[in-house]
Formats: C-alpha cells, structure tokens, sequence
C-alpha cells in the first residue's frame, strides 16, 4: 500500500510538473512566437554534431545517447532563457514588476514591498541582506530621489553602519533594466555577518513601514468608505 502510495504521488507530482511546463511555453510563445522552433533547432543541431561524431570516431551508439541528453539539457537551458526573458517583457512597465523580482531574489534576503510611496504611486521596496539594504524603487526617477533620500534618512535613525544601495529600475542612463535588478543585487560584496542582518531587519521591523504606519479604524469600515489610493487594509 504505501509503495502504490508513493507511486501515486510521484505521478501527480510528474503531471504537475509538465502542465507547469506546458503552460510556461503557452505563456511564452504569446510574447515570443519562434520559441518552439527555437528550441527544437537547438535540440536537432546539438544531437546531429555527436552523431556525426560518433559515426566519424566508430560509435553512434554511444554518441548518439549522449547527444540526446544534451540537446534535452541545451534545450531547456535555451527555453529557460527565452521564459524570462519573455517573463521580463511582460512584467516590465507593471505596477508591483520590481516587487515580484525582489521575491525571487533567493535565499538569505529578506524583502518588504512597498515601504515608501507618493500620491503618483512612484514606489520603493526593500531588500536585506549580507550586501546591506538595498532600496528598489520604480516610478519617474524625477519623483523617487526625494522619495529614497527622505527612505534613508528615516532608516538611518535606527541603523547604523549598514550599507546601503539604491536601484532606480528603469532602462535609463543610471538606471538597471527589470531583468538585470536580481544579478546586479547578488553582485554586491557580503558585507555583513548573519547576526548583523538579523539585527538590521528588527529594527527595521520594528521601525515600521508604509503598510504597517497606516491609519485603520477600528470596528467595521463605514458604508461608503473608500480604501486609499495605493494603499491596502490587513
């Protein structure tokens, strides 16, 4: 029983994961129309090199076992690619883009969204790690340094010799494109120990953000109320 148990799971697990592929390539192919072809040339050039090796040196067999999986393997690192790049173009100029690289950033990163605002809904996020805080902010670059100067001098109240670095997302002069902000962060010199970084993020938590500041009245929201803008309630 518990080996049909087992089977069942690692079957549905399988199933997951091709409709997860499946609808990766539907996703892509909308923003980029040659993607299959693409990765199927890979595929086909990558094979018919080792056959060709293979009949020439006196073994295809081997040969060709060996260029099957590595046209699989360079396939998927091509599909890969072209995923997110098509993933970028389709986040990039949307509300909240930077936000949702942050949270893919990876291990040892602790991020809040969201952490400072204005009324144009010019916005800054927050990244801690061992390369220090870093702000990501996505708006007009006119409005967002006032924006990340007041965010810094606000933090520098409650932490002290910790680095800090801002990215202004945005494909202008001094600025990093929406698919660059997750390299250039892990690019970063570590810095700090991981006793630092957890010092670092309680006081930050404790300082408060955007979200967290904001006024909620107490007992049911009154008939008619409207939210503020850019703002949610918990």
């Amino acid at each position: 029983m518990a080996r049909k148990a087992n089977t069942g799971s690692g079957d549905a697990a399988n199933q997951g994961r091709l409709k997860q592929i499946a609808l990766t390539y539907k996703m892509t192919r909308k923003a980029d129309p040659k993607v299959g072809l693409v990765v199927a040339g890979v595929g086909i050039v990558v094979l018919g090199v080792l056959l060709a090796i293979g009949f020439l040196i006196g073994h295809p067999v081997y040969l060709g076992i060996l260029g099957f999986i590595l046209a699989l393997l360079a396939a998927a690192i091509v599909f890969g690619r072209r995923a997110e790049r098509a993933a970028f173009g389709q986040m990039e100029g949307q509300p909240g883009a930077a936000a949702a690289v942050l949270q893919n950033v990876g291990r040892g990163w602790t991020t809040t969204p969201a952490i400072a605002m204005n009324k144009s809904q010019d916005v800054v996020h927050r990244a801690v790690g061992r390369a220090g805080i870093v702000l990501v902010a996505e708006g007009n670059p006119n409005r967002l340094k006032p924006l990340l100067a007041a965010e810094k001098k606000r933090m520098a109240r409650v932490v002290v010799d910790v680095p800090v670095t801002d990215i202004i997302v945005g494909n202008g002069e001094g600025q990093v494109p929406l698919k660059k902000v997750r390299t250039t962060m892990l690019k970063l010199p570590r810095v700090l120990s991981g006793p630092q970084v957890t010092a670092a993020n309680d006081r930050l938590r404790a300082m408060g953000d955007l979200m967290s500041n904001m006024p909620v009245p107490k007992g049911p929201m009154p008939k008619g109320m409207r939210m503020p803008r850019g703002g949610k309630m918990r």
